[in-house]
């Protein structure tokens, strides 16, 4: 479901047509709307949206505009505003230099304490940056010194991972501040503005991240997306939002959907978790998902956790049968290829992917192997003559040229798991003429190196993926 994740609904430009307002978004697939407070009075009237409507849900708090106009006991009524049942985060907070409206020290005073509310109620927080990413970073890293135990809370009944803290709305920083953001575990989102000509920066930062870190929002009724630019922005147009994402993430409109409403779902609480899946489907591709068994063990692979990928739960409690596989499949030749794909080794699994392989081929579809490459110390033997007219492309993990680097980075012997990996891919080149080599872009592998190695001396074509 589509959800907009700031929206101002209790603003006095809807004043005339609010349940209208909220009804076209409800018809063009928005289920959940997050309205955030400014003030004291904002905030009330927040609660009185979501105890009015089912979709809607509250945030409280007090914007840093409003910081100068604090009153005596309004951080208190923040916090007991906090306990309504329907309020899922503090916010809109944070810090705004771009204009005047009130002194830095006082924002930063009052950005830190209702921080310390939310760590005292173990809620996210909305925050909002503008001209201030620096001091704003500074903040939410002493916050997060300070108060170890805030969001340290499994949110799911699989993860242990800490749940995130909240999201840096309508983002205003470059793709180096995000990264920063992201990995004290917030999000980022950004409204309408994704959609203007001369917006480059948050299309680079929406381009590169991958989709997991970022939400949709509208911030109506502000900041309204192209083709209604300077005009009242409405919820409806999170849509608009959602397929400008998906154009730069190279996804479909569904994969944006899906996987933003997970996130909503980790960070708010809002929605539910999505069933374990066999067959998922991303962009027009169909992945299967045989196995979480794998012979390496990578530091940022999450298949001891939830196991989640862009809105697919891949937490399978057993491995399907060959039948379960095929059936889950349906018919193979609408998707561009089925690939072998879950969170674990294709390979471990070499009778089941070659009985369901031959069968898609059977049926007129395309097949992609992706693995590690460990097939034959799996398997004991040379299994690529077993793949030559089952598998059309292989896609293989490098991680790193550096054997030593490897074995770290999985969790293996690097010499031994290293050296079979490539030589399997120099195999495979002989019998199959689409074979990708990848890394996963983290700071300590040298990318062009690894390039250059994929290219020039195994000869195949190379990939970086992105690092969640």
């Amino acid at each position: 479901m589509l959800i907009d994740t700031h929206v101002h609904l209790y603003d006095k430009q809807f004043d005339d047509d609010r349940d209208e307002v909220i009804h076209r978004a409800i018809d063009e697939g928005v289920h959940a709307f997050i309205v955030p407070g400014i003030d004291v009075a904002t905030s009330h009237e927040a609660i009185a949206l979501s105890e009015k409507y089912d979709e809607i849900y509250a945030a409280v708090g007090i914007h840093p505009h409003e910081s100068v106009r604090i009153a005596n006991g309004d951080i208190e009524t923040i916090k007991k505003l906090s306990h309504h049942k329907k309020v899922v985060a503090i916010g809109e907070i944070g810090l705004d230099y771009h204009y005047d409206f009130s002194p830095k020290d006082q924002q930063q005073k009052i950005f830190r304490q209702q921080l310390q509310i939310a760590n005292e109620r173990n809620l996210p927080v909305i925050v909002h940056n503008r001209k201030a990413v620096d001091d704003t970073r500074l903040i939410l890293r002493e916050t997060i010194a300070k108060y170890p135990d805030w969001r340290n809370f499994p949110p799911t009944q699989y993860s242990n991972d800490t749940a995130p803290r909240g999201v840096l709305h309508c983002f205003d920083g470059t793709l180096e501040d995000a990264w920063d953001m992201i990995k004290m575990k917030f999000h980022v989102s950004f409204p309408g503005i994704l959609t203007f000509r001369n917006a480059r920066e948050p299309a680079r930062i929406a381009s590169s991240l991958s989709i997991e870190h970022m939400m949709l929002e509208t911030d109506a009724p502000y900041m309204a997306p192209a083709p209604h630019r300077g005009k009242r922005n409405e919820p409806a147009y999170v849509r608009l939002v959602a397929g400008k994402l998906a154009e730069l993430q190279g996804l479909s409109l569904e994969d944006i959907v899906r996987s933003t409403s997970y996130t909503v779902f980790r960070l708010f609480g809002i929605g539910t978790q999505p069933s374990p899946k066999i067959a998922y489907k991303i962009r027009n591709s169909l992945y299967l998902n045989i196995t979480r068994r794998c012979n390496a063990d990578c530091y940022f692979c999450d298949r001891k956790g939830e196991a989640v990928v862009k809105g697919h739960n891949l937490r399978i409690e057993k491995e399907p049968d060959v039948e379960e596989i095929i059936e889950s499949i349906g018919n193979p030749k609408v998707y561009d290829e089925v690939v072998f794909c879950g969170y674990g080794e294709p390979t471990i699994r070499l009778d089941a992917v070659k009985q369901v392989a031959r069968w898609i081929k059977e049926n007129g579809g395309k097949v992609r192997l992706n693995t590690d490459g460990h097939g034959d110390v799996i398997n004991k033997r040379n299994i690529v003559p077993e793949l030559v007219g089952l598998v059309d492309s292989v896609s293989i993990s490098l991680n790193s040229i550096d054997p030593e680097q490897y074995g770290k980075i999985m969790g293996i012997d690097g010499e031994r798991f290293h050296r079979a990996m490539v030589d399997f891919a120099r195999e495979v080149k002989k019998y199959i003429n689409d074979v990708t080599m990848t890394i996963v872009d983290i700071a300590e592998v040298d990318v062009e190196s690894a390039r250059k190695f994929v290219e020039d001396e195994v000869g195949v074509n190379f990939k970086n993926r992105q690092y969640f």
